[in-house]
């Protein structure tokens, strides 16, 4: 989704009310509870700094505080953190592994396809539904290399192992992860 990302693709940047900036805190609040359990949700996304939001031409949301991406959205209102976010909080969020195999496919920003998931060297390391939230790591990395959304349940992702398991919206080296400030 973010294979370029810059001034370019954005089409709106604006500063948010604070009616919808507390939308979208209590939204992404709800999807990640750790966040909002341990405190950090006020850390990352405080009450009163104003938060801006862009929006590209592929209907995406980014919302930035000082300048600095944290969370984006898809047309279906799910929240995703970056990938910063992520290697800062790594327990944020549901965890998939994929085997050695995969990450060559998944960087360069493919969906991840159930037997990446299923095989040898790969780990379901939390049970989803599908239309979750993850993050995806590759065997024997510690940090999370893409996050993306669970087209089938990981129960479904073993039983039929065939096909797309996660649709891929963030990966390292995309142009959001390039973008650590907008200038």
């Amino acid at each position: 989704m973010f294979k370029k990302f810059g001034k370019e693709e954005i089409s709106g940047y604006t500063q948010v009310k604070a009616s919808v900036a507390r939308g979208i805190r209590s939204s992404i609040g709800e999807q990640y509870p750790f966040l909002a359990e341990s405190g950090v949700l006020d850390v990352l996304l405080p009450k009163k700094d104003p938060l801006f939001v862009a929006k590209t031409s592929s209907y995406m949301q980014v919302a930035f505080l000082n300048e600095v991406p944290l969370f984006y959205s898809d047309r279906d209102n799910h929240w995703f953190p970056t990938l910063r976010i992520l290697h800062q909080y790594p327990h944020m969020m549901p965890k998939l592994r994929t085997d050695k195999g995969a990450i060559k496919f998944v960087l360069s920003g493919a969906n991840i396809m159930c037997p990446g998931l299923t095989s040898a060297g790969a780990t379901i390391h939390d049970e989803v539904e599908a239309g979750t939230p993850v993050a995806i790591y590759a065997e024997d990395k510690e940090h999370a290399m893409a996050v993306g959304l669970t087209t089938l349940s990981t129960q479904e992702m073993r039983d039929v192992n065939k096909g797309i398991g996660v649709e891929l919206m963030h990966t390292l080296n995309d142009g959001l992860w390039k973008t650590t400030k907008m200038d």
